[in-house]
């Protein structure tokens, strides 16, 4: 007789009765994956397709049949059998569905992607403490020195574009584990710098290799969570891009202070090792299996055609030239395609308040640095760095609550629109998480720039603009975590690549943030710089009301994005 376990067996798992007698899950689990054999194009990358069924796999299933029951053990692929790179060798199984993990294996799988998400920003501030010994250093002015923060950042918009198309052919794990071991790497070479130029190109290849989670990351999300537990699972997954460069600075200003600026790359470097130990044993393979097998059934139709058309020489030469130009195509063309995402009104606007939120937030941070330093506050390195803390503190509290919040409007929106489908389950929709969670983080966080702008231009008590910080916060983070899940499903089969789109833009708009703040500040002040972009923030507050309006006409236009 076999028998079931709640944890993560060795093999695969059949479930019979004291009788012999199979049981009924058991039956129903396998006429469900003989169902996704049959239509491998019903598998998303990752995420369920919109409107987004309640029940729909197998966990949610067994949650809304048996109330009280938790769902069966997942189904372990076999140890020799498992994906991604060294896939073999990590200490948590592979599973055929990893949306019935264990909660706890969930909660730690996402832990893991907050902790790697936390190395790109934080690359980007842990530099600024020490950009003046760097310019002292290497000979150079602080204008040439402050490329090293832009164009870190400018790549980190960009190349996460190719890391979300790889990792739809290789997997997530293989991604994260090449892009780490490169981000060491430069970092490493970054240390030993000898000149203004070696570091800058440095900086920006380190830039690009750890942004891999910045798209990579958001999809392994929505790999692993339902929708109606996907937003708070997001919220707790940004805290780790959002508090990085927010703790970094403090960091960065310990370290630059007694080893010197050197040192703070040094401590990437390390942060970076040890990502790549934690997900070399603890980060399964988690995307959806048919897509990596469609991918090697292309490979070996190919393979047969080259054997084929081998046998002439001018036929050969031909396809060789055919397979090298598709090669081309897929690695410097096909990347590049998810800008035309941006035709799709939902995918636009999302993106747009999502970035405008986002460089608000460089905006502040460059701000913090430059006001606090100078008269009439004067504080110093490692003192500036501590007054990051505040937002820190506001994005935990929004993610801590705001996710559960939102998954909640979500079940209630679909209620109270008795949306259900044949078989009594609620049937969700994107739009439905932008209810008084989106409005609040709407008028918070501009209420909070205006506040800390007009506070920090008069040299108010700094306890003053910091509180405005907190506010900012909490009202900013509720709006990264509604735009990203949102794009989840919107795009529920290129989830990764919806989220590269948007780190592509918003990484756009805080570069250039990072780059006119100070130049603006002292030539209007902090004042009207932040009154400015509140205002913006709040005009483009219209984005709430327009998708509620239009919302469910234009997902009709977006059947495209599901096949």
């Amino acid at each position: 007789m076999a028998t079931t376990t709640k944890g993560i067996p060795d093999a695969d798992l059949v479930q019979t009765s004291p009788t012999g007698h199979t049981h009924p899950e058991a039956l129903r689990s396998n006429d469900e994956m003989t169902d996704e054999k049959r239509d491998p194009d019903s598998i998303s990358q990752g995420s369920d397709d919109s409107p987004v069924i309640e029940g729909k796999d197998e966990e949610s299933h067994v949650r809304t049949t048996f109330s009280e029951e938790e769902p069966e053990g997942p189904i372990v692929v076999p140890r020799l059998k498992r994906r991604g790179l060294f896939g073999q060798l990590s200490l948590l199984a592979e599973v055929e569905n990893p949306k019935v993990y264990p909660r706890k294996t969930k909660w730690f799988i996402t832990f893991v992607v907050a902790v790697a998400g936390a190395a790109a920003p934080m690359g980007s501030s842990i530099f600024f403490p020490s950009l003046s010994q760097v310019s002292k250093e290497l000979g150079t002015s602080t204008t040439i020195t402050n490329l090293s923060i832009s164009l870190y950042m400018l790549s980190m918009s960009i190349f996460p574009l190719w890391w979300s198309s790889f990792s739809e052919r290789l997997g997530r794990r293989t991604i994260y584990l090449i892009s780490f071991s490169l981000f060491v790497v430069f970092n490493s070479l970054c240390a030993i710098s000898s000149s203004i130029a070696m570091l800058i190109v440095l900086r920006m290849l380190s830039g690009g290799a750890s942004a891999s989670v910045q798209a990579v990351g958001a999809g392994t999300i929505a790999d692993l969570w339902d929708p109606q537990e996907r937003g708070r699972a997001m919220n707790i997954f940004y805290l780790g891009p959002l508090c990085g460069p927010l703790i970094a600075p403090i960091v960065g200003g310990a370290l630059a202070e007694r080893w010197g600026w050197r040192s703070t790359l040094w401590f990437l470097a390390a942060y970076g090792g040890l990502t790549v130990v934690f997900i070399f044993f603890a980060l399964p393979e988690t995307l959806a299996n048919t897509k990596i097998q469609t991918q090697e059934t292309n490979n070996e139709h190919e393979e047969t055609i080259r054997r084929q058309v081998s046998r002439v020489s001018s036929r050969q030469v031909a396809q060789f030239t055919t397979r090298w130009l598709r090669v081309l195509k897929m690695v410097l063309l096909d990347p590049l395609k998810i800008i035309l995402y941006l035709r799709y009104p939902p995918v636009l606007l999302t993106v747009y308040y999502a970035s405008i939120t986002f460089g608000s937030l460089y905006v502040l941070n460059v701000s913090v640095e430059h006001t606090f330093s100078a008269s009439p506050y004067n504080f110093s390195t490692i003192i500036v760095g501590l007054l990051y803390i505040p937002n820190s503190l506001g994005y935990v509290v929004a993610s801590t609550f705001g996710g559960r919040w939102m998954d909640s409007i979500m079940q209630r929106e679909a209620k109270k629109a008795k949306r259900y489908d044949e078989h009594g389950k609620l049937i969700y929709r994107p739009e439905d998480r932008m209810r008084e969670n989106a409005w609040l983080g709407a008028m918070l966080y501009p209420a909070g720039l205006i506040w800390y702008g007009w506070c920090a231009d008069r040299g108010v008590f700094w306890l003053a603009p910091m509180i405005a910080n907190f506010f900012f916060g909490v009202g900013s983070m509720l709006i990264f975590g509604m735009a990203t899940t949102m794009l989840t499903e919107f795009m529920p089969k290129k989830s990764s690549a919806g989220v590269a789109l948007n780190n592509f833009m918003r990484n756009i708009f805080s570069c250039v943030g990072s780059v006119v703040t100070a130049p603006i500040i002292d030539a209007i002040g902090n004042g009207w710089l932040f009154t400015i972009l509140g205002l913006v923030a709040f005009a483009s507050s219209s984005v709430l009301f327009v998708m509620k309006v239009y919302g469910p006409r234009w997902r009709k236009s977006m059947d495209a994005l599901r096949t």
